[in-house]
């Protein structure tokens, strides 16, 4: 969405290497969100959110790592995202879920605030490799 990095062919890369991939479904806006398996190519339609989301038959799973699109993130795993919060409450209700931003190496800052409903990454992953985020 927006300015966030395009998904699709770290998805595809995956997919064909045999990782079984999803993304995220919002079915209440103040709720965790939940996973529905997806394929590239299979259809989507907008969730409560207004995101492209797997269609309701589409299989629900508990995903062991959680790529999270950013608009800025810095080397503490802050992370700044579009404001509904709908990750954050996700990383709450699964506390042992990996979580890896996913966005442009221009998007670091030096720090970002933290609130006491956001929730660090683990790492972030841009167009130029990996980095691990730093102990707080």
């Amino acid at each position: 969405m927006g300015s966030e990095m395009d998904p699709e062919p770290l998805v595809q890369a995956l997919w064909s290497a045999g990782v079984k991939t999803c993304l995220p479904v919002v079915l209440e806006r103040d709720a965790p969100m939940i996973f529905r398996c997806w394929s590239p190519g299979e259809p989507l339609e907008e969730d409560a959110a207004g995101c492209p989301a797997p269609l309701p038959l589409a299989e629900v799973v508990d995903p062991d790592l959680i790529l999270t699109p950013l608009l800025a993130f810095d080397d503490y795993g802050g992370r700044l995202g579009q404001g509904g919060g709908f990750y954050d409450r996700t990383f709450a209700a699964r506390p042992g879920v990996i979580r890896i931003g996913f966005g442009y190496s221009g998007q670091r800052v030096e720090r970002l605030p933290m609130e006491s409903h956001d929730v660090r990454l683990h790492g972030v992953l841009t167009e130029v490799g990996y980095t691990a985020a730093r102990k707080v």
